[in-house]
């Protein structure tokens, strides 16, 4: 079987990259020639633990492939999936123009049948306009070839794409025909070998599934974050709350920690784009409205920390920041708590020394030059009046605090993710403070 991606982002990439894995010949297009001739060379864009050596391996096996221009793979395919990005636009919809872009030009190349399957993340109709369009484009040549339109969202993990993808919990597949769903079937029976689950529904259940699986992780982020705040009032510990509740069955334990508020290229514009589909039809989504609401406080909460602590002056304090991506083991800084922080550090006066094992600039040149980039944690922490621990990277997990404490300046250390022992930290001279403890 041959399949094409379009689209060389993460879950482009990851995907093209693990289908290969299993023996599929994979051509992934992108217009970004630059990117294009990087990755032919086996040099990946993004930060992913062991997507660089599975890239190049199936490169040197010549499963895996890489070329600018679609119409080249087009009629020699299978099965086409849509892995474009959809970023929020100002209303906070999801931009549909560059997986509207790859249907026009299937229409206009096509010449056999084809499975054309949406991998992107998309509001629920997107298969019906992709549809359209690729009937209209054949309709200008004057032809009327048949295919069929599928849905396939991922649920990759950042940091731990690979293993998500290659022993997933579920595979999720819409369609619409017997023909779409056995190539489906065809293309994913390697993977059944695990045992997991392949499930079929409609697609437009499909396409509804990944923003409901999202919106659902995000809200228990959020109760949690919002409990934690509660605790800090009452005196209650959010650490021994989460032990209590995580052991009912009906809840479990999975996305129960409290913290500085969540990031990424999902959570939240998933949750936007969630909201304005409800509102298109009718329909207020109070609680996503509140989860989404709850997250953007929960971002300034480390901020308010340090007023509160310092008296509301910062102008001639130094500040660390250890982790600046939005979670571990991915360099991805979207939305990452740690941009609020920064910037209402740097508006306030104060200095800022920053450190992640990964992320060594910011996508903000006049940010940058307004911050230090340490070369490690303890150099961060050199003269420091505070250390706010944003990202929990394993090498920030055991530091040489009689290291740190000598070091610094001051001994605040705001823990924003609650990896830490207090009565530890505190017997060794630091004053301590966590979330909704």
């Amino acid at each position: 079987m041959k399949i094409g991606i379009v689209g060389t982002g993460y879950v482009g990439l990851v995907s093209g990259a693990c289908f290969s894995e299993m023996g599929t010949d994979v051509t992934c297009v992108d217009i970004d020639k630059a990117k294009i001739e990087n990755l032919q060379k086996g040099k990946i864009p993004i930060f992913e633990p062991g997507l660089e050596d599975l890239v190049m391996r199936n490169i040197q096996q010549n499963r895996l492939h890489f070329i600018t221009d679609i119409s080249e793979i087009i009629n020699q395919i299978d099965i086409l999936f849509i892995a474009v990005g959809t970023p929020p636009d100002e209303d906070g919809n999801a931009d549909l123009k560059y997986v509207f872009e790859v249907a026009h030009s299937v229409g206009k190349c096509m010449d056999r049948y084809l499975l054309v399957v949406n991998k992107s993340t998309v509001p629920v109709g997107t298969a019906k306009e992709v549809k359209n369009i690729i009937i209209k484009e054949q309709e200008k040549r004057h032809l009327q070839i048949p295919f069929d339109v599928a849905s396939n969202p991922e649920f990759l993990k950042e940091g731990a794409a690979i293993k998500d993808f290659m022993s997933p919990d579920r595979v999720i597949v819409g369609v619409e025909s017997d023909k779409a769903k056995d190539l489906m079937s065809k293309l994913y029976r390697p993977f059944l070998l695990n045992n997991f689950r392949v499930i079929y529904m409609d697609i437009s259940s499909a396409e509804m599934t990944k923003y409901a699986a999202n919106a659902m992780l995000a809200t228990r982020v959020s109760f949690m974050n919002e409990m934690a705040n509660l605790c800090e009032r009452v005196g209650a510990d959010i650490n021994q709350v989460r032990k209590g509740i995580s052991t009912d069955a009906r809840i479990g334990s999975k996305f129960l920690y409290a913290g500085c508020g969540y990031g990424g290229s999902c959570f939240p514009k998933d949750i936007r784009a969630l909201i304005n589909t409800a509102t298109k039809n009718d329909y207020m989504p109070s609680l996503l409205v509140s989860v989404n609401e709850i997250n953007e406080y929960q971002k300034t909460v480390l901020f308010q920390k340090l007023q509160k602590h310092f008296g509301g002056d910062l102008s001639k304090k130094k500040i660390a920041v250890w982790g600046l991506s939005f979670k571990p083991n991915t360099d991805d800084m979207r939305e990452a708590p740690s941009l609020v922080l920064i910037k209402n550090l740097v508006e306030c006066g104060a200095q800022v020394s920053v450190f992640d094992p990964i992320v060594k600039c910011l996508n903000d040149a006049d940010l940058n030059a307004k911050i230090y980039f340490a070369k490690d944690n303890y150099d961060a922490a050199k003269g420091a009046d505070a250390v706010c621990l944003i990202t929990e990277w394993q090498e920030f997990r055991i530091p040489s605090w009689d290291v740190i404490r000598s070091i610094m300046r001051g001994n605040l250390l705001l823990d924003g993710r609650n990896i830490y022992d207090k009565k530890e930290v505190e017997d060794l001279g630091f004053i301590y403070e966590g979330i909704g403890v």
